[in-house]
């Protein structure tokens, strides 16, 4: 028994098993989840699950949620592995964090740290983990963290072998990483912290100059990422106006909030309250101050060990990206997020491994015992709050209910339940929920413009224009307001109006396939069949499988007298949906005026078989008709042929 135990290999065979089974295990209640929030947004779209379309991920910016074009092509790859169903998604969010926790082992003993396994089971099974894990929005932080590890451990072996093989490697994986998620680019910062811990100085020649094409490439793609996160998906307006003052505010307290949710891991919620920032307030400033002394205190250490102060280094570089200097979109909502922390939660995790590990060496017999019986509670702890922590990830109610129970005030669960029952049909109770999310925020445009759909949905046309017109007043950035008031105009028989606000609102992003489609219906029915194609086509290029946008366009086509253009474009639409009596009558009216009797009378003669199917004989009557004249034509042109 003695020598399996002291065969280090055999050992960690064992220790891995172990944890995958337990990481594994902590997350079953997540494995079956069904997409919450935003998720619907990330796995992959119609639009882009073809070839062209993982060409458009990575060659358009808009084209998806955020722009990490090798995020977005696992999840190109895992929908045609598993289409739609979650738990594909689930266990590879899962399995790329217990990934992550093995390359950390191997890290860690590249560094010549102690506790490596300790280090790898706290973050394996450590609850302020489970959003970067149970949402499946959130595989970009588990990918980046595996590229991460990847560079820094490329990039050590370099340090000690000086071949260029070694870096080129590390700067791939590093671009892989920031492509991943932009979050990573304090890594050449990292690693002139570690060169510092090890050797109590820095080089120019042999620590800095090597990292030059590090920093040039984090600069590169900060730049494209925060113009992306400006331009698409809306990080300005009013919730993101702070001062730098208020700025180190919100940095100051969002590091001492992490510090102490890794420490002390609850509650954990999802959208945590959002803070009331007032750079006037004297009290505020303790957050800040109370950083700068512990940084200066561990500064002053450094002489007896630069370990601490090269944590904290770590821990601070790393939340730069997402704690305050730089506006996230979810700042809307709250300025700290556990998401945000995942890669910063290495730092104090490995730092008390190392400390675990160092007493445990030095313990007796009977204290090692202690001190092991201690980590392996601890474990288990962490193990159950993360398979609790997981329940709240089974559907987007159940999320959204979970936050309100821990932070009755958020407005945006009201909002986003509101949203739900408006799309299933029940509009009262989606009415309540965004007057519930108004009287907490008022000055909240997202719910505005929920209530203004809620109201078009009911008829109640003035209402809505003046609740989508409330939201603009807000945010004239509100794409969704801009699109609503199109719509109720359109409603309202107010087409000029309504191709106004398509066009504002496309000026703001034209990669929404709808308002390219909705446009084109207004210009349609404004008398524009031209210019309506070109709308149509734009929706079809963002994405090819838009069934009506094609029959439209078929009928943008009629309109300028070319039912040969027609035909083609209702044949795609009927490809999407071959049993479709409108797509397949509209089919055979196109072929009666191209002259194509035979085509015309097969789908006339399907479309009547469907009609008279479904009951509907209305429709059935008029294919009937047209059915009898391409008859009576195809008969005399047979007649005139003889």
């Amino acid at each position: 028994m003695e020598k399996w135990i002291s065969d280090a290999r055999t050992r960690d065979m064992v220790l891995g098993a172990l944890l995958f089974i337990a990481a594994f295990a902590a997350y079953q209640p997540a494995w079956n989840g069904q997409p919450v929030w935003d998720d619907d947004q990330h796995i992959t779209k119609p639009a882009l699950q073809s070839l062209q379309g993982l060409a458009h991920i990575w060659t358009k910016p808009g084209a998806t949620e955020q722009y990490y074009p090798v995020t977005h092509t696992l999840f190109w790859v895992e929908y045609h592995l598993w289409g739609n169903a979650t738990p594909g998604y689930h266990l590879m969010n899962i399995l790329l964090h217990v990934l992550a926790a093995f390359m950390l082992v191997k890290l860690l003993r590249s560094l010549q740290l102690p506790g490596a396994w300790l280090a790898a089971a706290l973050f394996a099974l450590h609850p302020v983990e489970v959003e970067s894990v149970a949402w499946i929005t959130e595989l970009k932080n588990s990918l980046s963290m595996v590229f991460f590890l990847g560079s820094l451990l490329l990039y050590l072996r370099f340090d000690l072998k000086r071949e260029w093989k070694y870096r080129a490697g590390s700067l791939l994986l590093f671009i892989l990483a920031m492509l991943s998620k932009t979050s990573v680019v304090p890594l050449p910062v990292v690693l002139l912290v570690i060169a510092w811990w090890k050797k109590g100085r820095l080089s120019w020649k042999n620590d800095c100059l090597p990292l030059i094409p590090f920093f040039l490439a984090g600069l590169f793609f900060s730049a494209v990422t925060m113009w992306v996160e400006r331009k698409y998906v809306g990080t300005h307006g009013y919730e993101f106006e702070f001062s730098l003052p208020e700025r180190f505010l919100i940095v100051g307290r969002g590091i001492l909030f992490y510090l102490g949710k890794i420490a002390w891991p609850s509650p954990l919620i999802f959208i945590y309250p959002r803070w009331t920032i007032n750079a006037a307030e004297v009290l505020q400033y303790a957050f800040p101050f109370a950083v700068l002394a512990l940084g200066v205190a561990l500064w002053l250490l450094r002489a007896r060990s630069r370990a601490p102060m090269a944590v904290f280094l770590y821990f601070v570089f790393m939340l730069v990206p997402v704690v305050g200097f730089i506006s996230q979109w979810a700042f809307r909502y709250s300025f700290v997020a556990d998401h945000w922390v995942n890669l910063a939660s290495l730092g104090p995790i490995v730092f008390v491994s190392a400390l675990a590990a160092a007493a445990w060496a030095k313990a007796t017999k009977g204290m090692r015992l202690s001190l092991s019986a201690g980590c392996g509670v601890i474990l288990v702890l962490l193990a159950v709050l993360t398979w609790r922590q997981c329940r709240m990830y089974a559907d987007s109610p159940t999320l959204y209910h979970t936050i309100l129970e821990k932070n009755p005030a958020c407005w945006m669960a009201c909002n986003n339940l509101g949203t739900i029952m408006l799309d299933n049909g029940r509009t009262d109770e989606a009415l309540a929920w965004f007057d519930k999310s108004l009287d907490i925020n008022p000055d909240n445009a997202e719910s505005i413009t929920n209530l203004g759909n809620a109201l078009t949905q009911l008829g109640r046309t003035d209402e809505a224009i003046a609740r989508y017109q409330d939201a603009v007043t807000l945010d004239p950035r509100d794409f969704d307001a801009l699109n609503g008031l199109g719509v109720v105009s359109m409603k309202a028989g107010k087409t000029e109006e309504s191709i106004a606000w398509y066009r504002k609102a496309l000026e703001l992003n034209d990669e929404d396939e709808l308002v390219h489609y909705n446009l084109g219906n207004a210009l349609l029915r404004s008398g524009k069949p031209g210019e309506a194609i070109n709308e149509y086509r734009r929706a079809l290029e963002i994405n090819p499988l838009h069934t009506q946008a094609y029959n439209n366009l078929g009928g943008a086509f009629m309109q300028l007298h070319r039912p040969d253009l027609a035909v083609r474009a209702y044949l795609k639409a009927i490809r999407a949906e071959p049993a479709s009596m409108d797509l397949l009558n509209n089919l055979c009216q196109a072929f009666l005026q191209s002259g194509n009797l035979p085509g015309g009378m097969k789908a006339a003669g399907k479309a009547l078989e469907l009609a008279l199917q479904s009951g509907d004989t209305a429709l059935a009557r008029e294919i009937q008709g047209n059915l009898i004249e391409m008859k009576e034509a195809y008969m005399k042109s047979q007649g005139a042929g003889k």
